[in-house]
């Protein structure tokens, strides 16, 4: 059953740094600082960077090394992983860099785990050096050897005389990520924080929050379940506007499923590209952007969602070409979000 709070959510932003058509990695990079810091001065609670690699959209390729320059360029904010993917690197490797990010900037730092390869095989095969001995079969044991890495002293094999960190006064907050069951029944089964990526993902956010729940044991860093649903907006004064700049966002979603994927195109040309009815097929059973529309029409979709799935956080996420676009979608569901919470609906825990 859930638990009748008036008030909604808190909210983050998850950032993929995304380069648009004409510009470069280094403005994109810029943009992205430019977006951390309207999340911070608008109260957001979390902001992630994801890992990506080899792809011409894309220049967040290394969370741990943005984070650090984003933590330098904000005040308060969280920074965090969406996510580090474990196969791609050795577990004390990334121990290592949360535990000196935490050092940099304690009770700031998030360290979200995923284990998909975040690019292609071939990439993958570059990143990690060899087939064998980084990939997802190892997954959970590089998980808790991760965890034992940064004060969660559970792992039976982490007998090896290895710290993150000399002398650490606190540590990073591990959360699992995923786009399937898997993972949350991982996260459930290891009693840590988890964020469902309901932006890509195709399964019922509902039944995932459950299968979360339901295999949650008590551990040392959590009592209880906390969850997160991660999820994709973008708000504008009119229906029409929030659509034709939610245009790229298509673009770049027909792009990587056909595995030809660009720079980030003008809403101008997304307008003026001819879909086929087969792309279009493809868009209306996932769509690019989950909720599109004035801010009223968004919070009652993000709203819905809560509803459904009981979730502790929401963060949110979508492509636009310029970065105004997107710090003036912030801006407005930011004051959506927290006008009239007398009138939200429930939150917390769902059985």
């Amino acid at each position: 059953m859930s638990t009748s709070v008036n008030t909604r959510p808190p909210l983050s932003v998850l950032d993929l740094a995304t380069v648009g058509v004409g510009k470069s990695s280094g403005q994109a990079l810029a943009d992205s600082t430019t977006l951390a810091q309207a999340a911070d001065r608008l109260g957001f609670r979390r902001f992630w960077v994801a890992e990506h690699h080899n792809m011409p959209a894309v220049a967040s390729t290394s969370p741990p090394v943005l984070m650090a320059h984003l933590a330098s360029k904000t005040e308060q904010i969280r920074l965090g992983s969406g996510g580090v993917m474990l196969p791609n690197h050795a577990p004390f490797v990334v121990a290592e860099q949360f535990a000196l990010l935490e050092a940099l900037y304690p009770n700031r730092i998030d360290l979200g785990i995923g284990r998909a390869p975040g690019t292609d095989q071939a990439t993958a095969m570059a990143l990690r050096r060899q087939a064998g001995g980084l990939g997802v079969e190892e997954f959970p044991q590089h998980v808790l050897q991760v965890m034992s890495l940064l004060g969660d002293h559970r792992s039976p094999d982490q007998a090896l005389n290895l710290v993150a960190t000399p002398s650490a006064t606190s540590f990073p907050e591990v959360w699992l990520l995923g786009s399937s069951g898997y993972s949350a029944q991982l996260a459930g089964m290891l009693g840590v924080r988890y964020s469902y990526a309901h932006h890509f993902g195709n399964e019922d956010p509902a039944a995932i929050m459950n299968l979360y729940r339901s295999n949650f044991q008590p551990s040392p860093v959590l009592d209880e379940p906390h969850a997160m649903l991660a999820t994709s907006a973008l708000t504008a004064d009119t229906e029409e506007e929030a659509q034709y700049l939610a245009g790229p966002a298509r673009i770049m979603a027909l792009a990587l499923r056909s595995g030809k994927l660009g720079p980030i195109v003008s809403p101008e040309e997304a307008a003026a590209r001819v879909l086929t009815d087969q792309e279009l097929m493809v868009l209306d059973h996932l769509p690019a952007i989950k909720a599109v529309g004035t801010p009223a029409q968004v919070v009652e979709r993000l709203d819905t969602l809560v509803q459904l799935t009981g979730v502790n956080e929401l963060m949110i996420t979508g492509t636009t070409y310029d970065v105004a676009s997107r710090v003036s979608s912030l801006e407005a569901l930011s004051a959506a979000w927290s006008a009239s919470v007398s009138n939200a609906l429930p939150v917390g825990n769902k059985s």
